[in-house]
């Protein structure tokens, strides 16, 4: 059974940073499509960043790009999210993912498993 649990949430005034934790069980970041996604208020659920192919590939929003960066550290079997030059905009409930076979986003939208989320809100 995996499961994934998500650290590092907070308030922030904007142009701060928060680095984002999500820690698995049952399952290694070595294989499949993983990563963070949010949801805003009034939003849809949306992909932030994630990893493709077990980690060869990656994916970010171009909303995030140059100012998100996910990694991981496969010792601690933990996948971070680090956010620098944060905006109010940025402000919604992020979650982590994965799903250990999945090799595209059709596959893991229908078949990922989910962490329970941590709130992130970036104050103007």
């Amino acid at each position: 059974q995996v499961k994934l649990v998500e650290s590092g949430g907070g308030s922030v005034q904007a142009g701060g940073s928060l680095r984002l934790s999500c820690t698995a069980s049952g399952y290694t970041y070595s294989s499949g499509v993983f990563g963070w996604f949010r949801q805003g208020p009034g939003k849809e659920r949306e992909a932030v960043a994630a990893f493709f192919d077990g980690g060869t590939n990656t994916y970010y929003a171009e909303s995030v790009k140059g100012r998100f960066t996910i990694s991981q550290d496969n010792a601690k079997n933990t996948l971070y999210l680090q956010m620098n030059s944060l905006k109010s905009e940025d402000t919604a409930m992020y979650y982590c993912a994965a799903d250990p076979v999945g090799t595209d986003w059709d596959h893991f939208w229908t078949h990922g498993y989910w962490g329970q989320g941590t709130q992130v809100d970036v104050s103007s």
